[in-house]
């Protein structure tokens, strides 16, 4: 497994764990916040911060690092996972077709707004992130091999298309090896093995700095499927970062980083945060840790920290019964002190998983 690779000339230790900040925040703190919980990259929504404040704007801010005051790894999803999920809630807002994501701005699809991969990759300068993330489009967990194949042949057609802006942009902002972003191409094929080799061999002739595990992976019980990732592990070189998209439970990070996989992002931690579920060390336990729902009343009158053995910010200053009682009342404090620990909790299981 790569222990460490080197993006714009700054280290960064791996496996990583990258918090959800869609729109520049993880939601409830502050960049000071993820600093004291060691939290060493975020991943940032390329969709959703090209309608707002929109690649102009942010370009004119000096991307999302300045915007937020952060100076840690910053990744840019492409945003074609965002449109596909909103495109299977409401099948009016919009459509995939070869020529890019199509969205309609009202309810008779009088004018429609286009996001082609040359958009994306054009936002993803403006965000100034460190890696970058090919537009793909993502296979539906319902489809048929009909609709696996023109996931496949889309992705590689919207990767190309993704390398050769990007090579454009390099040269137009001067960017040399050292100092330019990395660019990651997305392996999709949803559990076909096959399709997921031709994907896989035909990213590799185009040359990406490293490869997303995409689509779907979860079998009939909504467990993952690990043998389909050790299998697409095995696709890219070992000199490559490998980066779980979407992935990470705890367990997870650990299982997945046994097959090579070295970056995780996903939302469990900030979510389960809000829902007042708190990840705590457990060595009994077969996952290595358990949750303390703090909704419990017998929290109400406990004081102590929400995990002895964690160094967080919230476990060093305040109490199961303060984190009851703020979740009770609903104030927003709450969220701000559960995220910070989840969160910690995270970034020192990664630490475990580097050593």
């Amino acid at each position: 497994m790569l222990e460490k690779i080197i993006v714009k000339g700054k280290e960064v230790k791996l496996p990583i764990f990258c918090p959800d900040a869609t729109r520049g925040v993880v939601r409830s703190l502050s960049s000071q916040d993820l600093n004291n919980a060691q939290v060493k990259g975020v991943i940032v929504n390329t969709w959703h911060l090209h309608q707002k404040p929109g690649e102009i704007k942010l370009a004119q801010l000096g991307g999302i690092k300045k915007l937020m005051n952060y100076n840690e790894l910053v990744i840019s999803d492409s945003g074609g996972f965002q449109v596909f999920s909103l495109f299977q809630k409401k099948s009016d807002f919009g459509k995939i077709t070869d020529e890019g994501l199509i969205t309609y701005t009202g309810k008779n699809k009088q004018k429609r707004l286009l996001f082609t991969p040359e958009n994306s990759i054009q936002m993803q300068f403006a965000i100034g992130s460190d890696i970058m993330i090919c537009l793909d489009d993502f296979t539906p967990p319902e489809a048929d091999e009909k609709r696996q194949i023109e996931s496949v042949e889309r992705t590689l057609a919207w990767a190309k298309r993704c390398k050769n802006e990007f090579l454009k942009k390099c040269q137009e902002n001067k960017l040399s090896e050292k100092n330019r972003p990395w660019l990651f191409g997305v392996i999709q094929g949803h559990r076909n093995l096959e399709l997921r080799r031709y994907c896989a061999r035909e990213l590799l002739k185009i040359g990406f700095d490293g490869f997303g595990l995409g689509g779907w992976l979860f079998d009939e019980n909504g467990k993952l499927d690990l043998s389909i990732c050790a299998a697409n592990a095995k696709l890219t070189p070992d000199d490559l970062p490998r980066y779980a998209l979407g992935f990470g439970k705890p367990d997870e990070i650990s299982q997945l980083s046994r097959q090579g996989y070295t970056i995780f992002d996903c939302v469990l931690p900030t979510r389960d945060a809000r829902h007042g579920r708190f990840y705590i060390s457990d060595a009994v336990s077969e996952k290595g840790y358990q949750f303390l729902h703090i909704n419990k009343g017998k929290y109400e009158m406990d004081n102590l920290p929400i995990d002895p053995n964690c160094d967080c910010q919230t476990c060093q200053n305040h109490s199961r019964a303060y984190l009851h009682h703020l979740f009770k009342i609903g104030d927003s404090a709450f969220y701000r002190l559960a995220t910070i620990h989840n969160l910690r909790f995270y970034t020192h299981w990664c630490e475990q998983e580097q050593k």
